[in-house]
C-alpha cells in the first residue's frame, strides 16, 4: 500500500513498538563491470540535479527546512525545489481577511518570502500552481491538515487573470530573465479524487486558462503538465492541447514503484519494482512522441526510493527518456500526513532523504552522484562511468537487491527486508594504466547511514541534541579508501545488497 492507498482508505495505522533491523537474505555472488575509458558514447546530463520535492510552501520558512536544503545545494548541486501548496489560503495570496474587511485580494507577502529564501539559497522553484484559493473555488472539499482547496475555479476567466497577477509579481520583483528559466506546472496529480474534485476535461480547461495567461505576460514563461500519478492522461493531454491550442512547454508525470501495475501498464503486465519507473517513463516517451507534442522535454517530478542501489539504477535506466527528474522529498519536514513522533525508527521512516539534518543513505546516495563528470563513457554492467573537466574518471557502481518499497506513510511498517546478497564485483578499466592510484567511498545501509548509530544508543524516539549531533557525524560518507588498480587494469569491490559505490581514478 502507497500513501495514495492510504488517503484513500483513511485508514488508521499505528506503528509497532517492536523495532528490527534490515534482513537481508544471506549468499555470496559476482558482478562484472567493464569500463572503456578511451571511449567517449556522449554528455552526461545530470537530470537527477533539477529538482528535489517537498511538503508545501509554507514549510519552507521553517529553520530546518532551509538547513536542509542547505545541504542540498553544497552537497548534492540541487537546482529546484517543487512543493504543493504556492497558492494555498494559510499562504494568504487572495484570501479575505480583516485587513481587507472581508474581501479578497492578491497579497504575495508570504510567496516573496518563500521564493526569496530559495534565492537566497542559490536554489529556484519548480512552481506547482495549487491549490485553489478558497475566493476562487467552486466548491469547499480540500486536502491533508493544512487544508488545500481541490475544486476546480468557480470561472476559469477569474482563474487566468488570477495567474496572470501572480506571474505580473514575480516577474517585477525577480526579473523576467529570471522567472522564464522558473517552470510553471499546472495543480497537482488530478487524477486523483483526493487532489482534485474535477474531471479531465474541468483540468484540462483549467490547465489552458493557466498556460494562456502565462503566455500572455510572457511567451518565454515555461508551462506544463499535467502532473498526474502513475503517468496516466499522458496522451489525453497531448491530444487536447495539440487541438485546442494550449501552450505547453513540457510534460509531467508521477511514478512510483508501487503504483499499481495493471493501471501502469493494463493487464497481465508485470515488471520487478526496481523497472517500473524505467519503463513507465519509456512508455511515457514513446506516447509523447506520437503526437503533436513529440519531443517536448518530459520531467518526471515526483518519484522516490530509500535503496541507494535502486536509485542509482532508476536514474541510469530513465537517461534519454527524462529531460528532470524530482526525488520525493528531499527533507523529513514534511507533514502532509501528520507530524511524524520520531526522528528515525525501523521500517517505514518515509521519504524524507534529510531528517534533521541526518543524512540517510538516499542523500548520501545523491553525494556520489553529484561527483560523477558530464562525459559518459562506455561502460558494461551496473554502472555510469563519466570523465570530468580535469580527466579524471568517476565511476558509479551498485549490487542492486529487491526491496518492498516504503509506504511513504510514518509508522506503517517495523521492519524492512532486503532480497539480495553480498557481492564482490570486478572491475575492468580498459584504456586505464596499470597501478593507477583510485579512491572508492562507499554509501549502503550501514556506511553512510545513522542506523547502525542510533541502534547504539538504543533506539530513541526523541534524540537528545547531542546524541542528534553525533548522528550527523555518523550519518555522512567516509573518507575515500585508497587502492591501487592491478596488473591486469582490475579493481575488486565488496558489495552488500543495495550497495553504491564511487570510484574516482
Amino acid at each position: 500500500m502507497d500513501r495514495r492507498d492510504f488517503i484513500r482508505a483513511n485508514l488508521a495505522l499505528a506503528a509497532t513498538s517492536l523495532a528490527a533491523p534490515a534482513r537481508a537474505v544471506a549468499g555470496a555472488g559476482r558482478l562484472e563491470v567493464r569500463v572503456n575509458a578511451a571511449s567517449r558514447t556522449g554528455a552526461l546530463p545530470h537530470v537527477w540535479e533539477e529538482c528535489a520535492g517537498s511538503d508545501r510552501a509554507v514549510i519552507t520558512l521553517r529553520e530546518a527546512w532551509r538547513k536542509d536544503l542547505d545541504r542540498w545545494r553544497n552537497e548534492c548541486g540541487l537546482k529546484r525545489v517543487r512543493f504543493h501548496g504556492i497558492l494555498n489560503d494559510e499562504m494568504g495570496v487572495y484570501a479575505p481577511s480583516i485587513l481587507t474587511r472581508g474581501k479578497a485580494a492578491v497579497n504575495l507577502q508570504n510567496v516573496f518570502q518563500v521564493y526569496d529564501g530559495l534565492q537566497q539559497r542559490g536554489v529556484a522553484p519548480f512552481i506547482e500552481l495549487s491549490f485553489m484559493p478558497k475566493a476562487l473555488a467552486s466548491g469547499t472539499a480540500t486536502f491533508a491538515g493544512y487544508n488545500g482547496n481541490i475544486t476546480p475555479p468557480r470561472s476559469t476567466e477569474e482563474w487566468g487573470s488570477f495567474i496572470a497577477a501572480f506571474a505580473r509579481a514575480l516577474i517585477d520583483r525577480y526579473g523576467i530573465a529570471k522567472v522564464r528559466t522558473w517552470p510553471f506546472e499546472v495543480w497537482n496529480e488530478p487524477n486523483l479524487r483526493f487532489f482534485w474534485t474535477g474531471d479531465q476535461a474541468q483540468y484540462f480547461a483549467m490547465y489552458k486558462a493557466a498556460a494562456v495567461a502565462l503566455k500572455q505576460i510572457d511567451p518565454g514563461l515555461t508551462v506544463g503538465g499535467p502532473a498526474t500519478s502513475g503517468t496516466a492522461w499522458i496522451g489525453d493531454f497531448a491530444r487536447y492541447c495539440t487541438e485546442n491550442n494550449a501552450p505547453v512547454d513540457f510534460i509531467s508525470t508521477h511514478s512510483y514503484a508501487g503504483d499499481r501495475q495493471a493501471e501502469v501498464f493494463g493487464p497481465d503486465i508485470h515488471f520487478p519494482q526496481n523497472d517500473v519507473i524505467p519503463e513507465a517513463m519509456g512508455r511515457v516517451r514513446s506516447t509523447i512522441d506520437a503526437t503533436g507534442l513529440a519531443g517536448k522535454p518530459l520531467w518526471l517530478s515526483e518519484w522516490s526510493s530509500d535503496s541507494p542501489a535502486m536509485i542509482a539504477h532508476v536514474i541510469s535506466h530513465c537517461l534519454g527518456k527524462v529531460q528532470a527528474m524530482s526525488q520525493w522529498t528531499l527533507t523529513g519536514v514534511y507533514e502532509e500526513l501528520g507530524v511524524p513522533d520520531y526522528v528515525l525508527k525501523e521500517g517505514d521512516m518515509g521519504w524524507g532523504m534529510l531528517v534533521q539534518g541526518i543524512a540517510r543513505p538516499a542523500f548520501n546516495t545523491y553525494k556520489l552522484l553529484h561527483a560523477l563528470g558530464d562525459e559518459r563513457l562506455e561502460a558494461q554492467g551496473p554502472v555510469l562511468a563519466t570523465r570530468r573537466h580535469d580527466g579524471t574518471l568517476a565511476l558509479l557502481v551498485w549490487n542492486l537487491a529487491d526491496v518492498p518499497q516504503a509506504a511513504g506513510i510514518p509508522g506503517a511498517t517495523s521492519t524492512r527486508t532486503v532480497n539480495g546478497e553480498r557481492k564482490t564485483l570486478t572491475l575492468r578499466l580498459d584504456g586505464v594504466p596499470p597501478g593507477r592510484r583510485a579512491r572508492v567511498r562507499y554509501v549502503d545501509q550501514e556506511r553512510g547511514s545513522p542506523m547502525p548509530a542510533w541502534r547504539r544508543m538504543g533506539s530513541p524516539q526523541y534524540p537528545s541534541q547531542a546524541q542528534l549531533q553525533a548522528l550527523r557525524a555518523a550519518a555522512d560518507v567516509a573518507p575515500a579508501t585508497p587502492l591501487r588498480i592491478g596488473a591486469d587494469r582490475t579493481l575488486t569491490l565488496d558489495l552488500p545488497p543495495e550497495g553504491v559505490a564511487l570510484i574516482e581514478v
